[in-house]
Parts: C-alpha cells; structure tokens; sequence
C-alpha cells in the first residue's frame, strides 16, 4: 500500500478534533515528501540532527514536532524553526526553551513529558513535579515558552488495561492541572500500538510512525 493510500485511511480513523503526528524519525527525505503531496503537514522527529537535516531539504511549511528526549545543549539547533516539542522533561530544559526562544525572537509551543509507564528508561515528570512546574511563577514568566499540554508514552505491553490506566492517569492530570487554570489544550498520547485506547481514554495528538512509513530502518 502506497503512503498516500495508508495516510488516507488512517485519517479515515481518526476523529476530527485529533491530530495526526507523521513520526518520521529513520524514514528517508523521499518518504516524508510522498506523506507531504498527500496532504501531511506535521511531522515528528526523535533526534535534533536528524530533525534539522531534514527540514533544510524540505518545505518551509512544514510544521515540525520534538519529540524526542532533548538534551539543553541541542536546544538552539531547532529553535529558530521547531513548532512544538513533546517533551519537556526538566525544569532547565524549560529554561533553555525559553533562553533561545527568546534569541529568536520566537514563542515556542511545549508540552510537559509526564512518566506514565512502568518502564524505567522512559522520561518525565511524576504527576507532582508536574503540577510543580506548571504552577511555579518562573514559567508564568517566560515569554518564549508557551506550556499548551501535556505528552505520555504508556508501558510497551499486550496488556490493554495496563495502556488504558496509565493513559487514563495522564488525562485525569490534564484536566486537574485545566481545572486548577492552567492553559493546557493538547494531550500527547498514543502511537502506532496504542493510538485507538489513547483517543478512548483522551488524547487529541497521536504519533504515528510505523502505520504509516512502515517499519523503521535503524541501520542507516
């Protein structure tokens, strides 16, 4: 099945109100370009050097996602053109965001990565130091930051209750955090394995990457 045909019916799937993340990270320049002429405008990358190889060789209209782990000393690589980074993990990389944002003369959309999963080597805040960060006056004052949402990646399992609790978890923090005035508006979750129970239990930003370019290629 061609990209375009596997585009189509994925959107097909998904409600109006989701947006679909094309996770492009591995997947040649040529690929992307097919996604692009069948309509696709956002794309997420895992990696910063990959991310900014890629937008020099394609349209400017393209609307880039981080969503990869971001250590602070890349940050100023993707600033001048990144829209959105799915995760923010620390308070000093929010603090780094914002310090090139602003050499850019640029508001850079974030969403606060909050750990969700069992597994240990994924990142994020705990549901506290998320509400922490959130509610500290230091990010109410950062003018080159804009904190819209939250991301979460479930444990990587068969077991569906598991994928729907934690996912459950994250937006129940999504709308304690909205009802206490934070302006969250975009809840990041779910990818190629569990983009269904993610949008069941919430989620209006999905990333997908292997349902739609296939899968991916590590060796290059």
């Amino acid at each position: 099945m061609k990209i375009e045909e596997r585009l189509h019916q994925l959107k097909s799937q998904l409600p109006p109100d989701v947006t679909l993340v094309a996770v492009s990270k591995t997947h040649p320049v040529e690929l992307i370009r097919e996604a692009y002429q069948a309509g696709q405008r956002v794309f997420g990358e895992n990696k910063v050097q990959e991310l900014t190889a890629k937008a020099t060789q394609l349209s400017e209209d393209i609307e880039w996602h981080l969503i990869g782990h971001l250590q602070t000393n890349k940050v100023k690589y993707i600033a001048p053109f990144v829209k959105l980074i799915h995760s923010v993990d620390s308070l000093k990389l929010l603090q780094e965001i914002n310090k090139q944002a602003l050499k850019n003369g640029r508001v850079i959309d974030c969403l606060l990565q909050v750990h969700i999963a069992k597994e240990e080597s994924k990142f994020g805040f705990d549901a506290e130091e998320c509400k922490q960060v959130l509610f500290s006056g230091e990010v109410s004052g950062m003018q080159g930051v804009s904190v819209c949402g939250l991301m979460g990646m479930a444990t990587n399992t068969s077991n569906e209750a598991l994928i729907r609790a934690e996912f459950s978890s994250l937006r129940n923090l999504f709308e304690e955090c909205s009802s206490r005035g934070a302006s969250l508006k975009i809840l990041s979750m779910g990818m190629s394995s569990d983009y269904a129970i993610a949008i069941e239990e919430g989620s209006n930003m999905v990333r997908i990457g292997s349902t739609l370019f296939g899968e991916r290629n590590y060796s290059s």
